[in-house]
């Protein structure tokens, strides 16, 4: 029996960024909504606040990359306690692409970074 793996189409963007019809489900996955941006015009299908990095990690971290390797981890621990969450946007991502929205202005060194690597594993 040959069993056949999905292949999941998990993307990542700035939510201040114009929506595209490429994206597929939008999901904001900061724990604060970003400032400045408008509901109306965020076309923002779904905001899951309970997969961001805790609030005390998100203040720990505070975008300073050369803490990036400890949050990786950290947040990482965090995610292992939100399987169902998880797999609910594992199932989105196999059914129609899987746009994670972040409002961080450093694109490499983010929570929706880590969050794309954690869904394709």
């Amino acid at each position: 029996m040959v069993r056949r793996v999905q292949q999941l189409d998990v993307r990542i963007k700035r939510a201040y960024l114009p929506p595209s019809s490429r994206d597929g489900a939008r999901i904001l996955v900061d724990r604060i909504w970003p400032r400045g941006l408008r509901k109306s015009e965020a076309a923002i299908e779904r905001w899951i606040r309970d997969v961001a990095p805790s609030t005390a990690l998100r203040r720990w971290y505070g975008h300073d990359p050369v803490r990036w390797e400890i949050f990786q981890s950290r947040y990482r621990a965090e995610l292992e306690e939100r399987a169902a969450i998880l797999a609910e946007l594992r199932t989105i991502a196999g059914e129609r692409p899987l746009t994670l929205l972040y409002s961080a202005r450093d694109e490499q060194h983010n929570q929706a970074v880590v969050l794309r690597d954690v869904l394709l594993d």
